[in-house]
C-alpha cells in the first residue's frame, strides 16, 4: 500500500493509481491534524445550516425522543420486568425493574438499579449502556456492559443488585470486544479480544476462556480458539435441571462459521452441518435454516427451509431431519427462534407480516399461525423471558405502521388471542396522508416495491425523503417514525422506503442478488425508485432527498457519483465509501463475504465500480452532500467519511462535514445528540431541495 507523500494541509486531489491517497492522514482517528480538520469542519457545517428552523427542529425532535409516554420495552426475568430507559431528567439512562403483575396492571413501580448519569459523573466517564447479564437462581448479582463513547467496545463491571453498586474486588474486564456471561456465581464464560494477540483481523474475540474468581484472567482455561484471520468466536451456556451445555459459535466469516458443544472439560462436539446454515439451539432441539441447497437424509432443501431434528438423534448419527416450514418465491424466512420446546416461524408474504408456531408431536410436527396479529403493516415477535431456559413460552410483539403508532401485545403461553399491554399515543397529525405500496423496475427489468407515505393529493412537486439499506439481509420495513412524522410529513412532505435487493424482503435469494458483484445493481434498483417516483408524478429530482446509513451510506455515496441527476441532495451517515481500504479499517475485513475482498483482483474489478472514494471526479452536476460520522463508532471507520468529504472538498465541490465526539455506529448517544444530528441532516435536506415547510 503507497503512503501519502503529501503533508495534511496539501489539497492535491487523490491521483490516478486505486492506492494513491493523499488522505490517509485522515484515519488516524485522534491525530491532531486530523482532529484539527474535523473541529473546522463541524464549525463550518453548523454555521452554514444550523439556524433558527435547525434549533427548532432540534428541540422538537429531542422532546419527542424524551416524551414519557413513550413505550416502555420489558424482558421478563423470574417475576419482575427489566427496562432500560431514558428521558430528559436522564439522557444517559436509568436501569430499573418492576413487579410483573404491577405492569400489566399498567401502575409499574420503578425500582432504578442504576443511574447512568449518575455514575458517568463520578467516574467523570461518557458511558452508554451497553446491556446486563443476570444469573438465574442468584438474585445479587449481573455482569454490566459499559461503553464509552458508544463504541462497539465494552468494559464489563460485576454488580451487586441488593446494595445497587458495583463489587470492589469483582469481576472486571477492560475494554474490548467481545464480553462473557455467567457459568455459576463465581466463574465466567469470556469470549474477549482483550489482550495481545487475542483479536482477529476483524478486531473480534479469537478465544473462549473460563475465568474464576480472583485468577488471572491471562491463565484462565482456553475452551477454544479460532485462527486470527476468522471473523471471531462467542459462547453461551444452556442449562437443563442437572445440566449444562456450552454452545460456542465460531465465526469463519460473516455468513460462514461452526457450533461446537463442550462442557468445562473442553470436549467439543462439531455439528456437521454446513457452515452456510444457521443454527438454532434449545433444550433437545435443533432447528436448521439452509443458506444454499443442502441434500440431507435422502432430500435436498432449498434455501432458507426451516429443518427441526432431536440434538441427541442428531448427534448420534441420525439425520431425518423434519420440514416444518418451506419458503417460496415472494414467501421469504425472516427469524426462527425457540420458546419454551416450541419454534416460532417469522416470515413476510409479498411483504406482509405472517407468523407461526412449529411444535412436535406423536405425530410428527405442527404448523398453526399465531392468531391475533395483522398482516399489514410492520410487526415483531419475540420471547418475553430474556433467559431462554426460564421461557414458559409467553411471547410478545409490536405492532405498527408509518402512520400508526406502536402497540405492545402479549401473547400467552396458550397462544390465545393477544392482550395490549401498551399504546402509544400519536407525535404527529396524519390527516391527508396516505400510505401505498409501489414498485419501480430496476435496470435490469426486477420489481423493486417501495412503500410511500406523504398526501394523497400528487403536486408532482412533493418534496420526498428517499431511504434504503440494501445490505446484509436486513430486511428494512416501515415503522412509525416520531421524528421524521413530524418534522417531514406532517409539514406536508413525502417519505419513501425502498426494499432494494442486499436485504433479507424475499430471503436469501432476494440478499445474494445484492451481494458482491451485485451490490451495484442494489443501488440501480434505488435509482429507479427515484426515477419511478418522478415518473408517477409524485415530484422531480430536485425534490428528491436521500438519506442513508453504514451500508445505506455506500449506497448514497453511490448515488452521488453513479446517479447525480436524481437527486437533489443527499445526506450520507456513518458510511463505507473506500472500498478499497475498508478490510483494513476497525471491523472491515468481517464484511468481505458481502462486499468482497479488494486485495483480490477479480473482486476489485467489481469493487471498484462501487467505490465512490475512487469513482468521484471534478467537472460534475453533484447535488448538494453532508457527509456525517461519529468519531466513537469502532465498527465503520471515521475515515471513510473524513476522506470523502476532504475529496470532494480538493475537487471543488462544496461538500459538508460533521463528526460529532461521540455516538458510536448509530446518531448519538442520547437525545441531545441524537436531535443535533437528525435535524441537522433535516435542515440540510430541506435547504439543498428548496423547501421551507409553513410548519413544523
Amino acid at each position: 500500500m503507497t503512503e501519502p507523500t503529501t503533508s495534511p494541509t496539501d489539497p492535491r486531489p487523490t491521483g490516478d493509481l486505486p492506492d494513491d491517497d493523499p488522505y490517509l492522514w485522515l484515519e488516524d482517528i485522534d491525530g491532531e491534524e486530523a482532529l484539527a480538520w474535523v473541529t473546522t469542519q463541524n464549525e463550518e457545517t453548523l454555521a452554514r445550516f444550523a439556524d433558527q428552523d435547525f434549533a427548532s427542529d432540534r428541540d422538537t425532535a429531542r422532546t419527542l425522543m424524551d416524551r414519557p409516554d413513550r413505550m416502555a420495552i420489558v424482558r421478563r426475568r423470574g417475576t419482575r420486568f427489566y427496562n432500560f430507559w431514558k428521558d430528559a431528567d436522564h439522557p444517559r439512562g436509568i436501569w430499573r425493574r418492576t413487579a410483573e403483575a404491577e405492569f400489566r396492571a399498567g401502575s409499574p413501580h420503578w425500582d432504578v438499579l442504576l443511574d447512568l448519569d449518575a455514575l458517568s459523573a463520578s467516574e467523570d466517564e461518557d458511558w452508554v449502556w451497553a446491556g446486563a447479564d443476570l444469573l438465574a437462581g442468584i438474585p445479587d448479582r449481573a455482569l454490566l456492559k459499559l461503553s464509552r463513547g458508544g463504541g462497539d467496545a465494552t468494559v464489563l463491571r460485576e454488580f451487586d443488585l441488593v446494595s445497587r453498586s458495583f463489587i470492589a474486588d469483582g469481576f472486571v474486564l477492560p475494554e474490548a470486544k467481545g464480553g462473557a456471561t455467567w457459568l455459576d456465581r463465581d466463574t465466567l464464560l469470556v469470549s474477549s479480544a482483550l489482550g495481545d494477540d487475542m483479536a482477529t483481523r476483524a478486531g473480534y474475540p479469537r478465544t473462549v476462556r473460563v475465568w474464576s474468581r480472583g485468577s488471572d484472567l491471562g491463565t484462565a482455561q482456553i475452551l477454544f480458539e479460532t485462527s486470527p484471520n476468522n471473523m471471531g468466536v462467542w459462547a453461551g451456556v444452556e442449562r437443563r435441571p442437572g445440566d449444562e451445555r456450552i454452545v460456542i459459535s465460531e465465526r469463519t466469516g460473516f455468513f460462514d462459521g461452526h457450533v461446537h458443544l463442550t462442557d468445562r472439560s473442553g470436549v467439543l462436539t462439531r455439528l456437521d452441518i454446513p457452515s452456510d446454515a444457521e443454527i438454532h439451539l434449545h433444550r433437545d432441539g435443533l432447528a436448521v435454516q439452509p443458506r444454499t441447497p443442502w441434500s440431507i437424509g435422502g432430500r435436498t432443501h432449498a434455501p432458507d427451509t426451516v429443518l427441526a431434528i432431536k440434538l441427541s438423534d442428531f448427534v448420534a448419527g441420525l439425520r431425518d431431519f423434519a420440514t416444518v416450514w418451506e419458503p417460496s418465491a415472494r414467501r421469504a424466512l425472516q427469524d426462527v427462534f425457540w420458546s419454551n420446546g416450541r419454534l416460532v416461524i417469522s416470515a413476510l408474504d409479498d411483504l406482509k407480516p405472517s407468523f407461526g408456531i412449529c411444535e412436535a408431536g406423536p405425530a410428527g410436527w405442527t404448523f398453526r399461525p399465531l392468531p391475533g396479529l395483522p398482516t399489514i403493516g410492520t410487526v415483531s415477535v419475540w420471547p418475553l423471558d430474556a433467559d431462554p431456559d426460564e421461557a414458559d413460552g409467553e411471547l410478545s410483539a409490536l405492532v405498527q405502521d408509518p402512520v400508526t403508532p406502536p402497540t405492545l401485545l402479549s401473547i400467552p403461553p396458550s397462544l390465545s388471542a393477544p392482550t395490549i399491554l401498551r399504546t402509544t399515543p400519536a407525535t404527529f397529525d396524519t390527516a391527508g396522508l396516505r400510505v401505498t405500496r409501489q414498485e419501480a423496475i430496476s435496470a435490469d427489468g426486477t420489481r423493486i416495491p417501495y412503500v410511500q407515505t406523504g398526501p394523497a393529493i400528487q403536486t408532482g412537486d412533493a418534496p420526498v425523503h428517499l431511504t434504503a439499506y440494501g445490505g446484509f439481509k436486513v430486511s428494512i420495513l416501515p415503522t412509525y417514525q416520531a421524528v421524521m412524522g413530524k418534522l417531514w410529513l406532517e409539514p406536508g412532505g413525502t417519505s419513501v422506503i425502498a426494499n432494494i435487493r442486499g436485504g433479507g424482503e424475499f430471503g436469501t435469494a432476494w440478499h445474494e442478488a445484492g451481494r458482491r458483484e451485485g451490490k451495484a445493481s442494489a443501488h440501480d434498483d434505488f435509482a429507479a425508485v427515484a426515477a419511478d417516483l418522478v415518473a408517477r408524478g409524485v415530484t422531480r429530482p430536485g425534490r428528491i432527498a436521500a438519506e442513508g446509513g453504514s451500508n445505506g451510506g455506500l449506497l448514497i455515496a453511490n448515488m452521488l457519483t453513479r446517479y447525480p441527476e436524481r437527486f437533489g441532495a443527499l445526506f450520507c451517515t456513518i458510511p463505507l465509501i473506500d472500498m478499497r481500504r475498508y478490510t483494513k479499517l476497525l471491523a472491515g475485513a468481517s464484511w468481505i463475504a458481502e462486499y468482497g475482498d479488494p486485495d483480490d483482483a477479480e473482486d476489485w474489478a467489481f469493487l471498484s465500480k462501487i467505490s465512490a472514494y475512487h469513482a468521484v471526479k471534478a467537472g460534475e452536476a453533484y447535488p448538494p452532500i453532508l457527509i456525517a460520522t461519529s468519531r466513537r463508532d469502532d465498527r465503520v471507520h471515521p475515515g471513510h467519511a473524513r476522506k470523502m468529504a476532504a475529496k470532494l472538498q480538493a475537487l471543488g465541490y462544496g461538500a459538508a462535514f460533521y463528526e460529532p465526539a461521540a455516538g458510536g455506529h448509530g446518531y448519538g448517544n442520547d437525545s441531545t445528540q441524537a436531535a443535533t444530528f437528525m435535524a441537522l441532516g433535516i435542515s440540510f435536506l430541506r435547504r439543498s431541495i428548496g423547501w421551507t415547510p409553513t410548519t413544523a
